[in-house]
């Protein structure tokens, strides 16, 4: 039951981005559910979860747009990453295309987020070791390059997916440019895309 009391919670907007079958939406059923399916259906369009993360005496709510990677939905990524004050990019360790797209996305989204945007970059599927195609150093040498958080994680085992989510959480309260929809009684929420008003309705 969320905890209405403390004046210091915060509401948050974050989306994960990356291609196809990186595993988005297991990273979220994970951290959102403490989840896995073996065998995932793809994301059509979008979906909606929340979460809170305890960051010292605070707590973050996360309203996660889980976004579907496939290229014929990419062009519907800006309306939820538009305003968002985290984003998750992930990308497949066994998948060395899959770390090309998450440099895009990570790209795009320096340049068209918002100016204070926390980014992690989240290198999934350890799981799978046998079959890494992107190496640690690289992944990890391309995230500080660029700023980012980075964790190389597993969704299947659980692996780091809290401890991402946990980063993100911390670094938010830093970031204070991110603009809000609404401020009232000292909390701070992202409305999703289809709450907000519209000039046509």
């Amino acid at each position: 039951m969320e905890d209405n009391t403390n004046p210091a919670t915060r509401y948050l907007f974050h989306t994960p981005l990356g291609n196809g079958a990186v595993g988005k939406s297991s990273c979220v059923e994970r951290f959102v559910k403490g989840e896995f399916y073996e065998f995932q259906q793809s994301t059509i369009g979008a979906a909606f979860l929340t979460q809170t993360v305890q960051v010292q005496d605070y707590t973050v709510k996360f309203e996660i747009w889980d976004t579907a990677g496939q290229e014929r939905y990419r062009s519907l990524a800006p309306m939820y990453y538009r305003g968002a004050a985290a984003a998750l990019v992930v990308y497949d360790i066994t998948e060395y295309e899959s770390f090309n797209g998450a440099k895009a996305w990570i790209e795009e989204l320096q340049r068209q987020g918002s100016t204070d945007i926390v980014i992690a970059l989240a290198g999934n599927k350890v799981d799978c070791e046998s079959r890494r195609e992107v190496s640690t150093q690289a992944a990890k040498e391309y995230a500080q390059e660029t700023g980012c958080l980075f964790f190389e994680t597993s969704a299947k085992t659980g692996q780091n997916i809290d401890a991402v989510f946990q980063a993100i959480a911390e670094k938010l309260p830093k970031n204070t440019n991110a603009q809000p929809d609404v401020i009232k009684d000292n909390i701070i929420q992202f409305l999703p895309p289809e709450e907000k008003k519209s000039c046509c309705k």
